[in-house]
């Protein structure tokens, strides 16, 4: 699936994470936003700020868009990740609510868990 396909807001996150833009990622996401992340929970702009730019230096992931299903509450982006970690590459389900063009909550999770 291309990210031509994607909804725009989907489509620049899956782009920017690719691209390592922390800016063009913070620009798709609420300022009280909320991530959670292996566990963490990571809340506010700043937070998230700080969470990505470790993600991206630690991992240099990428991620190739698999699926997007989308109902009223959830929009949810499959993707295999690939990067510096152990087990790369992985498949992740990105769940997002979003509101306003932005990206209120954002649950990464394996896939189908």
């Amino acid at each position: 699936m291309s990210t031509h396909q994607l909804p725009h807001l989907i489509s620049a996150f899956v782009r920017a994470n690719n691209e390592h833009n922390c800016d063009a990622i913070l620009a798709c996401f609420a300022k009280d936003a909320l991530v959670q992340d292996e566990g963490n929970d990571i809340q506010g702009i700043d937070a998230i700020q700080k969470w990505l730019k470790e993600s991206i230096e630690n991992y240099q992931f990428t991620l190739e868009v698999l699926h997007l299903s989308e109902n009223e509450n959830e929009t949810v982006l499959s993707a295999q990740v690939s990067g510096t970690f152990d087990g790369s590459p992985i498949p992740l389900d990105y769940h997002f609510t979003i509101r306003d063009e932005k990206i209120v909550r954002l649950s990464i999770r394996l896939m189908g868990a």
